[in-house]
């Protein structure tokens, strides 16, 4: 058969970890993960990273590969997966990719478009900005800097914007012409999976999540990160909310509240992304009807 990624992609807390490990150990293979943050070895319960159990069951790429002080953009992320994909086809005739970062995902299955290098000064400056200043301040400069970018862009995904307000600052150009969209040849097959299920029951499953990750131990782990709290990696939902309480701002429950708030809202935000993708093949988190989708694609692109 020819080389296959089994790519599994959905909303936050949608089960798409407990999935790609099934399906990795149907298939006797590796997984790579395609999530923006759990690369960080630093960030570890508020990312909901793969259990030990799950580790230990399947190697996994793109985990704890990383430190919250190097710079990671979906390009770096290209390169990394592309070349873990081609050592496991050494090895095996399918891959897995799994995650909810729907720009990584994207990159992955079709490349992206080369931007040009940004100033570092101007980099750090907007991010110590948008440290004291948060999101509201972010996007009306992203407004004022870039409207092309505002207009057609993420603004809700404070990556994105700082991204686009480097980017314009640096080059003078608005992010968006630099996007060609020119889909860039993979030397393999590509067969998405997108999980779903019920809107409360995923927004159950958030607010359970984010509990469970409370009783387990996050506040401790973002105290201990509070120093390095301006850093980029660090700019992501369940820890920008608690370094707020840790600052005063807000009192633990209400910091709690907005975690879930802002997750249920990101889950939102990567259903509307994937959803524009016509190559997934929706259904699901259950093993059994997955396979049965995943054999499909196998044998029609035979």
């Amino acid at each position: 058969m020819n080389k296959t990624c089994i790519v599994i992609v959905g909303p936050t807390a949608v089960g798409k970890t407990s999935l790609a490990v099934q399906t990795a150990l149907h298939f006797n293979t590796e997984i790579i993960s395609a999530d923006s943050r759990q690369c960080f070895k630093e960030l570890n319960i508020g990312v909901a990273k793969p259990s030990t159990e799950e580790l230990a069951q399947v190697k996994h790429h793109f985990i704890s590969s990383h430190s919250i002080k190097e710079d990671m953009n979906t390009s770096l992320f290209e390169q990394y997966a592309l070349k873990k994909a081609a050592t496991i086809f050494k090895e095996h005739d399918i891959a897995v990719v799994v995650g909810g970062t729907g720009l990584y995902v994207k990159t992955f299955c079709q490349g992206i478009d080369e931007v040009p290098q940004v100033d570092e000064k101007i980099r750090k400056k907007i991010n110590e900005e948008y440290g004291w200043e948060g999101l509201d301040w972010l996007q009306k400069e992203v407004e004022k800097q870039d409207p092309l970018y505002y207009a057609k862009g993420e603004i809700k995904n404070p990556h994105r914007l700082l991204r686009a307000l480097e980017v314009k600052l640096s080059t003078g150009k608005s992010l968006i012409e630099f996007q060609t969209q020119e889909k860039k040849h993979r030397d393999f097959e590509i067969i998405k999976i997108g999980l779903e299920i019920p809107k409360e029951q995923l927004h159950n499953n958030i607010n359970s999540r984010v509990d469970a990750m409370m009783k387990t131990g996050l506040l401790e782990e973002v105290k201990k990160l509070e120093p390095h709290k301006k850093l980029k990696a660090l700019q992501t939902v369940g820890y920008r909310e608690l370094f707020g309480h840790l600052a005063g701002d807000l009192s633990l429950e209400d910091a709690v509240e907005i975690i879930k708030i802002n997750t249920r809202q990101y889950a939102k935000r990567q259903m509307t992304w994937f959803k524009k993708d016509e190559e997934v093949s929706w259904c699901t988190p259950d093993f059994v009807l997955a396979m049965e989708k995943i054999n499909t694609e196998i044998g029609r692109k035979r």
